[in-house]
């Protein structure tokens, strides 16, 4: 499973691939205004702010339409894909939103269709040529449905028709969500930074390192406490 970061933020995507586990990156209008909000004086465009996650990461980068209609969604949705290579553009799953999915499908630009709550929509989005899919596990649960479920069945759907769309499992809250992504065989996950951070720890490898450490030391204050022959 590939792991995305689901971010606008510069200095976590870095980090993210410092630690060499940043397959890609997902934006939103509110991850970009929350960027913004981080950087203050120092903040920077949607585009500039695209452009410098290609220089950071080596894969796709989804950017989002804003518009609704499907000439709109054609247009902006060109203009995005214009800006890099790497920029594949997030598309809600409606009406119009599959007309231009399909056209701009055709056009070779890749699509991510965003905002799937059911197995129906995945479905019309992978028919209609997207090559993401990205159905969102907290929003579900939220509503007391199962979000996870909804990763495998179509990831299964998928798989069944051979349609060659790729599921991102996203709105991704805690690790456990990320854990049953991969279990469920999600092609990608999107994870938000501190629910990365969290993947990376656990109680008793911070209790094995402390251990290990104070060992040493004692090791170490023995030897120089030993007398000079």
């Amino acid at each position: 499973m590939k792991i995305f970061l689901d971010t606008a933020r510069l200095d976590e995507i870095q980090q993210a691939v410092d630690w060499g586990v940043c397959d890609g990156v997902t934006t939103n209008p509110s991850l970009h205004s929350r960027a913004v909000a981080h950087e203050g004086d120092n903040a920077i465009g949607y585009r500039e702010r695209i452009l410098r996650i290609a220089d950071i990461v080596d894969g796709p980068i989804s950017a989002e339409c804003v518009t609704r209609t499907t000439v709109e969604l054609i247009a902006e949705a060109r203009e995005l894909a214009s800006w890099h290579p790497s920029v594949v553009v997030k598309i809600p799953i409606d009406g119009p939103g599959l007309a231009a999915i399909k056209a701009l499908s055709e056009e070779g630009i890749r699509i991510n269709t965003t905002l799937i709550f059911s197995l129906n929509q995945a479905l019309l989005a992978a028919r209609a040529g997207a090559a993401y899919v990205s159905p969102f596990v907290g929003r579900l649960d939220d509503i007391g449905e199962n979000g996870i479920g909804l990763v495998a069945d179509t990831v299964n759907l998928l798989d069944r028709f051979n349609l060659p769309a790729q599921v991102i499992a996203a709105s991704l809250r805690n690790t456990d969500h990320t854990a049953e992504a991969a279990r469920v065989g999600a092609h990608v996950a999107t994870i938000p930074f501190p629910v990365l951070e969290q993947m990376q720890r656990h109680p008793l490898t911070d209790k094995g390192i402390q251990a290990f450490l104070d060992d040493w030391h004692k090791a170490e204050a023995a030897l120089r406490a030993q007398p000079v022959s």
